[in-house]
């Protein structure tokens, strides 16, 4: 014979801080959808301005600032879109970290493909070489380029969530 053995918690209600809504698991993998979409937005748009560059000279840090915005508006207008209403502070952090994480991915790839598929080993060495040199300007160059992407980033999505705001619209 078993014996049911009684729950002796006190029931969960809405009141309570401390629990959870149910889909808030869901919601923090539902919001890597969002940074796939800004990641493809990113590379569109890179791909794009990378074609207009062989034509026109562009600022490269120009190309990051517009690439990153057509990211977050594609990444931020779908989530709008998906779930009716706008981006909570915590999930601007979330997609704003996951989207510049996911740039510096691209960009490393990016990178390894450029030294493995094209430099010859001169190429290789010379680059070597001048970084050892000179490590300051590269370190600084990096620097910079990672405070531009999150800023960047960071603008874009909460100007774009501002500006699609659904019920900012309404109301």
């Amino acid at each position: 014979m078993s014996r049911k053995t009684t729950n002796l918690n006190k029931p969960k209600t809405h009141s309570d801080r401390s629990v959870l809504p149910k889909n808030h698991e869901s919601a923090q993998f539902q919001l890597a959808q969002y940074v796939g979409f800004f990641a493809v937005g990113y590379i569109l748009a890179s791909a794009i301005f990378m074609m207009i560059q062989t034509k026109l000279a562009l600022n490269s840090q120009l190309v990051t600032v517009l690439s990153i915005i057509i990211g977050a508006y594609i990444a931020v207008s779908k989530f709008i879109k998906h779930q009716q209403r706008a981006l909570s502070k915590s999930e601007i952090n979330r997609l704003m970290f996951g989207g510049v994480a996911v740039v510096w991915l691209l960009t490393a790839i990016y990178f390894l493909g450029i030294w493995f598929f094209l430099f010859d080993a001169v190429n290789r060495e010379v680059l070597i070489e001048m970084a050892m040199q000179q490590p300051l300007p590269l370190i600084s160059a990096l620097v910079m380029i990672l405070v531009l992407t999150f800023i960047s980033a960071r603008i874009s999505i909460l100007a774009l969530n501002h500006l699609l705001n659904p019920k900012r619209k309404t109301g």
